[in-house]
């Protein structure tokens, strides 16, 4: 084992040199792919506006546009704006790149029609093949982006090794997310730690050094790329570490003790003369522009919502009324935006005498009591449940009545979660940030594991999701949803 160990963490000068050539070689073939991504968009587009819409629309009138102008000027600047995004090297969780990814395609969709209009190429140039190229470019480049790192993952490519400093619990949860998010490409080859028996960390992979010695052990490594995880370090000693190992490296990532602060709308500006910096966090959620923008985007995308479900509201409405007696609505009391309680409306999922069949179950199952305390739900088996409920509530369905309470204002479409009154003492102060926003059909908390996540973890996410909130968090959350639903991960 410590031969394989010297044979990963001391590569050899040829080795080095076939390392450089993938470097080269990963940044060709992303970049030719991303031009064939974006070349063949554009075509497919060119192909819809110029043949498919007009024989289907005979107001939309043929028209013929300049090749060259829509498959060699207009790629260039989509490419020249990944480029400047680094794109084609940076390495970023998935939803980052598909945010940075739609940045590009706005930016280059409003460079292009400024160089239509300034060049005055109007008539050559289709608004609806703008659009329309706009849209697939992004999803091209988006699928792309998947394919062309996936593929480089299994080839070996996009493998980066780098060594940890420290074996704590920061170092624990960026180990997680190299393993959680493959795309990322990081491989931890080796740590470097003083307390290696205290730490779980060390029995996953090899200790390569302690604190006294990192330089000489990342030097003899050979790696070039480090992470130190420290944050309850000393200022002085986490100082002379950086200071250390600097010079041996490319790369160097500190993890700063920021824990608790919301990172989503950090700023940071440097005062160069004084040697500082401040850390900028921004309120979103105190400006009135993002509060009317979400209410338009609830709203635009409630009513929507709500037509397109129409037919399984129908469905699932007849069925509840067979399987038992009752109304088809549950409506209960949650708590809303600035601690105001309202109606939010349900498929009723139980049996009418709930209540008493769980006290009654509570008596003859003790263990299931102190379930509820922990989680507010019964994971493994509920008696109040129906069998139409049992079956909604594996995807979700009970809760899609809820759609109304966005169209009302109620709600959000992606939100804390609707606490219920009697829950507000246990939420305590969290109250504070969560009770800032309107509560959502889905959250962070939905796409994180839902009902295996305690009560106080809850309140941890949709704190930080408030603190944290942006309108692409949003957009994330709502697609990460539709994944989580279909898998029924955390649904009972």
């Amino acid at each position: 084992m410590r031969q394989i160990v010297s044979l990963i963490l001391n590569p050899s000068p040829a080795a080095t040199i076939i390392k450089k050539v993938n470097q080269g070689l990963i940044s060709l073939i992303t970049l030719a792919s991303y031009y064939a991504a974006i070349v063949f968009s554009f075509y497919t587009a060119y192909q819809i506006r110029t043949y498919i819409l007009p024989e289907c629309f005979a107001f939309i009138p043929h028209t013929k546009m300049s090749k060259g102008y829509n498959f060699l000027v207009i790629p260039l600047i989509y490419l020249s704006l990944i480029l400047y995004e680094r794109l084609i090297t940076k390495r970023l969780p998935f939803w980052d790149v598909v945010a940075k990814m739609y940045k590009v395609c706005l930016f280059a969709t409003i460079i292009a029609i400024e160089i239509v209009y300034f060049i005055k190429f109007t008539e050559e140039v289709s608004r609806i093949f703008m659009v329309l190229s706009s849209v697939l470019t992004f999803i091209y480049l988006v699928i792309t982006y998947y394919i062309v790192t996936w593929i480089l993952l299994r080839c070996g490519l996009w493998q980066k090794p780098v060594v940890l400093v420290g074996a704590g619990k920061t170092a624990q949860l960026i180990a997680n997310a190299f393993e959680n998010d493959n795309y990322l490409g990081y491989r931890i080859m080796g740590v470097i730690e003083d307390h290696q028996t205290e730490r779980p960390l060390t029995y996953r992979y090899p200790v390569i050094g302690s604190f006294k010695n990192a330089e000489q052990a990342i030097v003899a490594s050979g790696i070039k790329d480090v992470i130190i995880a420290t944050p309850g370090l000393k200022r002085e000693a986490l100082t002379e570490l950086v200071y250390r190992i600097q010079p041996y490296v490319n790369d160097l990532r500190v993890i700063p003790n920021l824990f608790g602060l919301p990172l989503g709308n950090l700023e940071v500006e440097t005062l160069f003369m004084q040697k500082l910096i401040m850390l900028k966090i921004n309120n979103n959620f105190l400006k009135l522009s993002n509060h009317l923008f979400k209410k338009i985007f609830d709203t635009t995308i409630g009513l929507v919502g709500f037509l397109v479900i129409m037919p399984v509201l129908l469905l699932l409405a007849v069925l509840i009324k067979i399987d038992s007696p009752g109304p088809i609505m549950h409506i209960a009391k949650r708590i809303g935006r600035n601690g105001r309680e309202f109606d939010c409306y349900k498929f009723r999922s139980m049996h009418l005498d709930s209540d008493n069949i769980l006290t009654k179950y509570f008596k003859e199952n003790p263990e299931a009591e102190k379930e509820w305390e922990q989680y507010a739900k019964l994971r493994d088996y509920d008696p109040r449940v129906t069998r139409a409920g049992k079956w909604m509530r594996r995807f979700s369905l009970d809760e899609l009545p809820q759609i109304i309470n966005v169209i009302l204002g109620n709600m959000s479409l992606v939100g804390p979660r609707p606490y219920l009154p009697r829950e507000l003492q246990q939420i305590g102060y969290y109250g504070n940030t969560i009770f800032t926003s309107k509560p959502g059909i889905t959250g962070l908390w939905q796409v994180s594991g839902r009902n295996n996540v305690d009560f106080n973890g809850r309140l941890e996410l949709d704190s930080w999701y408030v603190r944290n909130w942006s309108v692409w968090l949003d957009i994330t959350l709502l697609m990460k949803t539709f994944k989580v639903v279909l898998k029924k991960s955390g649904a009972y």
